[in-house]
């Protein structure tokens, strides 16, 4: 048992790098997203694509996970994963999530809001023959979310798929893309003192995009 306590009240930065004012951003969401991410692309930021992603299952508890953005535009963000892994079984139950980057470097975080559903065969299948082989092989080798007896076991079926397909595997049915709707997109800049800026856009009834400032 630790004897020492880790200072864990002590730590704190001062967040004094922009400033975000709601009449400077732009009038819609995604254009100020496209903004944001060049920016962090520019500054060398570690995994921008990075985001988290929250689902919850049918009894609505919550859980989250890394995964990485593949494609944004007006439809919507995509990202790739298992259809069979427990956050696709929580998307089949329900259909929505929240995103989360955090671009520590420029003391941001972008957070979205929306409905999931599942992206065509076309782009999936468009987007798995660009992965490297290796990655195509591990869609097949890995039965995401379940208990196996060990890392062995990955290893294994990564050999078997391997010997398989050869050069060629073809995207297994249960891999495939999400994209989420957006309904609410927030963007927070850290400011000093903890009065940080928070502009967030909701999407109204009839299409446009409500633009508000909240409090920190």
């Amino acid at each position: 048992m630790m004897s020492d306590k880790l200072p864990l009240s002590d730590l704190r930065k001062s967040y004094e790098l922009g400033s975000l004012d709601e009449h400077e951003t732009a009038s819609e969401p995604l254009l100020q997203f496209q903004e944001w991410f060049a920016q962090a692309l520019k500054r060398d930021v570690l995994e921008p694509n990075a985001m988290t992603l929250s689902t919850v299952d049918k009894a609505g508890r919550p859980s989250s996970r890394p995964v990485l953005i593949k494609d944004f535009d007006e439809r919507g963000i995509v990202w790739y994963s298992n259809y069979d892994s427990r956050k696709g079984q929580e998307l089949d139950t329900t259909p929505f999530a929240a995103l989360q980057f955090h671009w520590v470097a420029l003391e941001r975080v972008v957070r979205i809001e929306g409905s999931v559903e599942k992206v065509s065969g076309e782009e999936s299948d468009a987007y798995f023959a660009t992965r490297p082989l290796t990655s195509r092989i591990g869609a097949w080798a890995s039965p995401q979310s379940t208990v196996i007896p060990g890392r062995g076991t990955i290893i294994a079926r990564a050999g078997e798929f391997g010997l398989k397909f050869g050069l060629h595997p073809p995207r297994p049915a249960h891999w495939g893309g999400y994209r989420l709707k957006p309904d609410y997109w927030e963007f927070w800049q850290g400011r000093a003192s903890r009065l940080h800026d928070r502009i967030a856009y909701r999407l109204q009834p009839d299409g446009l995009w409500l633009r508000q400032r909240l409090a920190p």
